[in-house]
């Protein structure tokens, strides 16, 4: 007794172990239908699935020598022994079935099988019925070890079936957020191409009205020129995240001063700063060039993304600080403001396109939520890193990292280059 104990245990984890393996879902279940055979005794055994829709069962999985009769009979809920126990939750075993009604027969005439005994359980799905494993044919009376045998089985057989229903919505999200995404990249590409052209006439148009008109319509015509550039702007940042995402990203890596860089970026910041009254510092190691081999132009878009983000989110009076450290191996620099900071739970998403913090700031402050998202991946395009810290209330801090000799990814697709 002891011993056949020991068979049952030892086939019971030999099965557990196959539900984390690769194995296909077909190759398992045929397996549990082969140790609910052998263990219980059976002559064969079957694997019910209820249909919601049609209010039936089907056979989603029957032993070999019987799938072709029984795979496309329908069994029904009432008036079958599976429909009993998928409706009461619960197992059934019947030494006689000659003697039960329940016993739907169509099968055994349509499989020239004779049913003399069986003993079902249901499979249960977060406790709800989903359909109902059964063995046939014992010789001699099902015992309620049999009965445990088939609810240990049957549960495995549910579990299976849950993991592959989950394993479908996987995949169906995968594909539907690749075409999503697709069809993302090709608007976003489509959309840009058509309205760099119209945009540059109307820059260019402007420019020539403005050299035309004097003084008296130069509001008008500069707010033209100002409205277009912004325009112009979104593109770019559109373009360049989706020409790395797409892999037609074009780096022109030379040895650059990101001490130079700094300075730049702070001199084209200054009007924005004195505008608001906030004091732009650098903070840099004395005599420290920061040489590296990186693409300067990008490198100072990062750079110029973070600032422009500092310096919109930081109140009048406030400071922004640009630091600047020589490593061994790479080139960090900082850009920290004492603005409103950035509430913890938006903290991860910071770099992601589109993102907004807050709907209020967004409709206070502008923008589409671009800049931070291509800083990003200029950063990355350079083998490099980026990170955002802050205290909501108290300021933030964006720091990003270069290898002193870059070596960015490779492109891994046809170029739309980001010039």
């Amino acid at each position: 007794m002891a011993s056949h104990q020991a068979k049952i245990l030892a086939r019971f984890l030999e099965i557990s172990r196959g539900l984390g393996t690769e194995v296909d879902i077909e190759t398992y279940l045929h397996s549990l239908l082969s140790a609910a055979t052998e263990l219980t005794g059976s002559e064969s055994a079957s694997l019910l699935e209820y249909d919601e829709a049609a209010g039936n069962f089907y056979f989603k999985f029957v032993r070999w020598i019987h799938r072709e009769e029984a795979g496309i009979e329908r069994v029904p809920l009432k008036g079958s022994i599976a429909g009993w126990i998928f409706q009461n939750v619960r197992p059934l075993a019947i030494d006689d079935v000659s003697k039960d009604d329940r016993h739907y027969k169509r099968i055994d005439e349509i499989a020239g099988f004779t049913t003399r005994s069986i003993l079902g359980a249901p499979l249960l799905i977060h406790g709800k019925p989903v359909g109902v494993m059964e063995v046939v044919n014992k010789q001699g009376a099902y015992t309620e070890e049999d009965t445990v045998v088939v609810e240990v089985l049957a549960s495995l057989a549910a579990a299976a079936m849950h993991k592959e229903i989950l394993e479908k919505g996987i995949q169906s999200s995968q594909e539907e957020a690749r075409e999503l995404d697709r069809l993302k990249n090709e608007f976003i590409a489509i959309t840009s191409h058509e309205l760099r052209t119209p945009l540059g006439l109307i820059l260019g148009h402007s420019t020539f009205l403005k050299e035309l008109t004097g003084p008296q319509y130069e509001e008008q015509v500069d707010a033209i020129i100002r409205n277009a550039s912004k325009l112009k702007e979104i593109i770019e940042s559109l373009t360049s995240v989706d020409n790395y995402q797409t892999g037609g990203a074009l780096i022109r890596s030379r040895k650059v001063s990101v001490s130079r860089i700094i300075e730049d970026v702070i001199v084209s910041f200054s009007e924005m700063a004195n505008k608001k009254d906030i004091v732009l510092k650098k903070e840099t190691q004395p005599g420290q060039e920061m040489w590296v081999d990186v693409d300067g132009g990008k490198i100072a878009i990062v750079l110029s993304n973070l600032m422009k983000n500092a310096l919109t989110f930081t109140n009048e009076g406030g400071e922004v600080i640009v630091r600047g450290e020589q490593q061994t191996d790479y080139i960090k620099v900082s850009v920290q403001d004492n603005g409103i900071g950035i509430p913890t739970r938006d903290l991860p998403r910071v770099f992601d396109r589109f993102y907004q913090v807050e709907s209020h700031l967004t409709r206070r402050h502008g923008g589409m939520g671009l800049g931070l998202s291509v800083a990003k991946v200029m950063v990355e395009m350079h083998g490099g890193r980026i990170w955002a810290e802050s205290i909501e209330g108290d300021g933030s801090t964006f720091s990003f990292i270069l290898p002193v000799h870059a070596t960015p990814p490779p492109p891994t697709a046809p170029p739309a280059f980001i010039e």
